[in-house]
């Protein structure tokens, strides 16, 4: 992965050394990974020094991917970022207690590489969420190091992970949540990617002081419209005139792709709307059963980054579903991408929540869990050219003036120098 749009940060301060850790890091094509690696080499093509310890690359597959190892310590440099992978047990079933015992492998096994980084004396630990069984380590080393210790969270899991049903018990819930705030209590910052997870932090008991709302962003110069017919159509076998609905991501628990699988089996006798599911995970088994035999969808593995554009603009129309349950515990990463490329997007959320602000003006939005809602709105958008046009163009501005990279990345590089500034 190469930062191949001009990203400026302050040149004039004193350059930092930046650890960062997480479980997820790039070659990984979606998610947490992706955001990981850009941020990373975009913070050392301004001069940082920066560091990395992850896991060898397995999400969204569930499996190590092929040229690394799950068994090894790995170290190698990567567009001027220093890389050590540390081993990590990855179920083919991520549920429960085995979810729990992959998590635990890698804050095990990264622990010592985490703690002999004390003597490099970083300025910065960022620590990257999920997984919260990295933060203490993460910590104890900024403690070690006298460095700012900065808790980035992509999702609250703690939360997600009782909501959604991957693990149950009051007491386990509790002890769990207790957990969460006393790590939250010892990170100097805490940053989330949208408005209302930064009110979650709030209610958690977070100090207001401490937040800072660091966005996922879109590279708007590689995700754009395509003047003519993205050549993925003819590929799939797909008529010029249909019109494709195309989900692409992660197939997990969080997604509630089921209702988009019933809705394509709703629309499975018309030749003009097609589906497509482009992805992998968990779940992908048990969408293929229900709508994976009719005529009218289409399954895709995830697309190299090479072809995300022409991925991205085969859809007429993005939908994303989510489950009501999950609403504000994450945000969902492929709808900079949605509309990034122009297209119309249909997007279901309840009233109040964040995907149903940010999506309400420029795209539809339909209640969660609602396939009569969700068939509706493909109904009404596949029938109306100027529609859909109009709010592809609207998605497309927005992402151009609040969701671009270097925006983005310019000003959380000046607000971790500011937050930092003691420790350089």
């Amino acid at each position: 992965m190469q930062i191949d749009v001009p990203f400026r940060g302050n040149c004039k301060s004193k350059n930092m050394k930046i650890l960062i850790y997480g479980i997820n890091y790039a070659p990984e094509l979606t998610g947490i990974g992706k955001y990981t690696a850009e941020m990373s080499e975009a913070l050392s093509s301004v001069g940082h020094e920066v560091r990395v310890i992850c896991a060898p690359p397995y999400y969204p597959h569930w499996r190590i991917a092929q040229g690394f190892s799950a068994c090894f310590y790995e170290h190698t440099n990567s567009n001027g970022v220093e890389i050590c992978r540390a081993p990590l047990w990855v179920p083919s079933r991520p549920k429960g207690v085995r979810r729990i015992l992959h998590l635990a492998s890698f804050a095990v096994s990264s622990f010592p590489i985490m703690l002999r980084q004390a003597f490099w004396r970083p300025n910065v630990v960022i620590c990257v969420a999920p997984s919260l069984m990295n933060a203490p380590a993460a910590w104890l080393v900024a403690a070690l190091s006298r460095a700012h210790a900065w808790l980035h969270v992509q999702d609250f899991e703690v939360d997600a992970a009782f909501n959604l049903g991957m693990l149950n018990g009051s007491f386990l819930k509790r002890s769990a949540l207790a957990v969460e705030r006393i790590l939250f209590r010892r990170f100097d910052t805490i940053s989330t990617i949208s408005s209302k997870m930064a009110e979650r932090a709030l209610r958690k008991g977070v100090v207001r002081s401490k937040i800072v709302h660091f966005p996922n962003w879109a590279d708007v110069d590689a995700i754009q419209p395509l003047a003519t017919k993205s050549p993925m159509r003819a590929e799939l076998n797909i008529p010029d005139g249909a019109i494709v609905v195309l989900y692409s991501g992660n197939m997990g628990a969080k997604q509630g792709l089921e209702v988009l699988a019933n809705v394509a089996v709703r629309f499975s006798a018309r030749d003009d709307i097609f589906f497509v599911f482009c992805g992998n995970g968990p779940a992908r088994s048990s969408i293929a059963t229900v709508c994976g035999g009719e005529r009218n969808c289409r399954f895709l593995d995830l697309q190299p980054v090479e072809r995300l554009n022409d991925l991205l603009n085969l859809a007429d129309i993005h939908v994303l579903p989510q489950r009501a349950d999950a609403a504000d515990l994450v945000l969902p990463s492929k709808l900079t991408g949605m509309f990034s490329s122009g297209r119309a997007v249909i997007a279901m959320a309840n009233p109040g929540t964040e995907i149903h602000d940010i999506v309400l003006h420029r795209g539809l939005v339909v209640a969660p869990e609602d396939p009569v809602g969700l068939a509706a709105a493909i109904e009404r958008l596949s029938e109306d050219a100027v529609e859909r046009e109009k709010l592809g163009k609207a998605g497309r501005e927005f992402a151009k003036s609040m969701l671009s990279r270097d925006a983005v990345l310019a000003a959380f590089e000046k607000t971790l120098r500011a937050r930092s500034a003691n420790t350089i």
